[in-house]
């Protein structure tokens, strides 16, 4: 089984998480076969690692961490290899694979900017 983990930094506030679970809820609706679980870096759970856990209980055999962060900073470049090295010694029969932060992808910053100019789907 293949699992998408989207990673997040966490915040308090319960409304904070709502974009995020967003994503997987439309990941589950454009791919009803493909598991996808959010976890979190601090100040809320579930974190990387019992997400990660959980999955390879239920028979993952590859897990793909994709970062949410618009920025990479140190959380994206220091505090994530590490969490995925982690795993990968936790886990060494499951292929553990992390996507580059969603901020670095050309086509995110595309639609940012189709929005801010106004020319995305729903924007007036």
């Amino acid at each position: 089984m293949h699992a998408i983990i989207l990673f997040a930094h966490g915040s308090r506030d319960p409304l904070w998480h709502k974009p995020i679970q967003a994503v997987a809820e439309r990941i589950a609706q454009r791919s009803p076969g493909t598991v996808v679980r959010c976890a979190y870096l601090e100040l809320t759970e579930p974190d990387l690692p019992h997400v990660a856990n959980t999955l390879v209980a239920e028979g993952a055999t590859s897990l793909c961490v994709v970062p949410m962060f618009l920025g990479v900073g140190r959380h994206a470049r220091e505090d994530l290899p590490e969490l995925i090295t982690a795993l990968k010694a936790t886990h060494p029969s499951v292929d553990v694979s992390c996507q580059p932060a969603v901020g670095e992808q050309s086509s995110l910053l595309d639609l940012l900017a189709d929005i801010a100019l106004g020319r995305a789907n729903n924007v007036t």
